[in-house]
């Protein structure tokens, strides 16, 4: 994008104060800085070599998603212990209308299953590894030293993963197994809403979306995803140079447009639209277009609104989320129409962390 400098070191040995080696100018090898690995110039930090940007692939317009993510937030157990096995398994699954992907998945779906409780309520985990490497999981939703909790397990292994949660906000869990880019960027993710103890303000509708980058290795396409047809693997290399294939909601491209269903609404319904930012490394600006948000809450807080009502005469555009971040927005929605919901960045957007709220009166 532009944004590159030069770090010019004089006084080592060898080095004059031109900051070469060899007294020339200190143009990098080849007329620029891609030699160098520079990110800006496509090149991967570090490693030296340039390393091509994959451009999104070419999705085929009249394509329709095999099988849409259910992005409606599952109802509040009545139960204040959960217990539930979760399995580490590889699957092949779409993450654009006609690629696909063998993805590093809990319970074979990406995201994970979406849990919910309250503020004191006990969650029992039971991590079964069923796929062919080692896998782990680390919940942001429980405090507690990781040391045997979050510990990597073999094929046919399991453990037991308790944890009370104390605090409340939309909390990410992930697999926590080096490289942990690879393994969250392979699909191993998902989120954890936990209310306040008196709950939250009740809405007509709830929604949840859990942004997250798929990075397929080159050569994937349509009719499969790989090169010789068959699903892409996870290409670590675009991983480091952080230049995703895609960016999705709730982990395939494009679903909830014209390739998949649409969230729904009616004229006048509050709606609360949970959001949380997987990464493992692009940040989000959540935004509705059309629409205004009048309460906001991110990371466990009120920052629009509270629990007495919407803000007056205040509004958010935008919910700003780094990686591993997570909040909700509301609004209601003026008149019939169909509102787009994107990724602010348009960059990512454009990659297909978009879709399309259809209100109806």
């Amino acid at each position: 994008m532009g944004m590159v400098l030069d770090v010019a070191v004089a006084g080592g040995d060898g080095v004059d104060a031109a900051g070469t080696a060899d007294g020339t100018d200190g143009a990098a090898p080849d007329g620029g800085h891609a030699a160098h690995g520079s990110d800006a110039a496509g090149g991967t930090p570090g490693a030296g070599t340039a390393y091509p940007a994959p451009a999104t692939p070419a999705i085929d317009p009249d394509a329709r998603v095999e099988e849409v993510v259910d992005p409606v937030l599952p109802p509040m157990p009545q139960e204040r212990v959960h217990r539930l096995t979760l399995t580490a398994e590889e699957v092949e699954l779409e993450v654009a209308p006609g690629i696909t992907q063998t993805r590093w998945t809990f319970d074979g779906q990406v995201p994970g299953p979406t849990l919910r409780g309250r503020v004191g309520d006990v969650f029992e985990i039971t991590l079964v590894n069923d796929g062919t490497m080692g896998h782990s999981i680390d919940f942001h939703a429980g405090a507690l030293a990781p040391d045997r909790p979050m510990r990597t397990i073999a094929p046919g292994e399991s453990l037991e993963y308790r944890f009370t949660a104390e605090r409340a906000g939309i909390w990410m869990y992930h697999c926590s197994t080096m490289p942990m880019s690879a393994h969250i960027a392979a699909g191993m993710h998902g989120a954890v809403v936990i209310e306040p103890e008196e709950g939250l303000p009740e809405v007509d509708r709830e929604y949840v979306l859990v942004q997250s980058e798929v990075y397929l290795e080159p050569g994937s396409g349509v009719g499969g995803g790989g090169a010789e047809g068959g699903p892409a693997e996870v290409d670590m290399d675009a991983i480091a140079a952080e230049r995703p294939a895609f960016v999705t909601f709730n982990g395939i491209a494009n679903q909830y447009g014209s390739a998949g269903e649409m969230l729904q609404a009616r004229v006048g319904e509050r709606v609360r639209i949970w959001v949380l930012d997987a990464g493992p490394s692009r940040p989000t600006s959540f935004h509705v277009v059309g629409g205004q948000f009048d309460r906001t809450y991110l990371e466990g807080a009120w920052r629009l609104g509270d629990d007495d009502g919407p803000a007056e005469g205040a509004g958010a555009q935008a919910l700003g989320l780094q990686a591993a971040q997570g909040g909700f927005v509301e609004l209601t929605f003026p008149e019939a129409g169909h509102y787009p919901l994107v990724s602010h960045i348009m960059v990512d957007a454009e990659r297909g962390a978009h879709g399309y709220v259809r209100v109806t009166d």
